[in-house]
């Protein structure tokens, strides 16, 4: 079953261009998008959707190392 994102639109000086955050409710996804970063987001249009491969490698190395370790754990009890 492939989960939903949901997109929401802020106007905040103090919060970053992009916020991937989860979705207490519903455990998915919330991708927040900050339009006092407008001219940056401008700017990076092109670049922010090629970062999903590269994110996609870093959570596969972190999900690895993890479920290595919890492996190596277990052999150790």
């Amino acid at each position: 079953m492939k989960k939903a994102v949901e997109f929401r639109l802020i106007e905040s000086e103090e919060m970053p261009p992009v916020v991937i955050k989860k979705d207490e409710d519903t455990n998915g996804c919330i991708i927040v998008l900050n339009r006092a970063h407008t001219i940056w987001l401008s700017l990076n249009r092109s670049t922010i959707p090629g970062i999903t491969q590269s994110l996609a490698e870093k959570l596969n190395q972190m999900c690895d190392g993890y479920l290595e370790q919890q492996l190596f754990n277990m052999g150790m009890e």
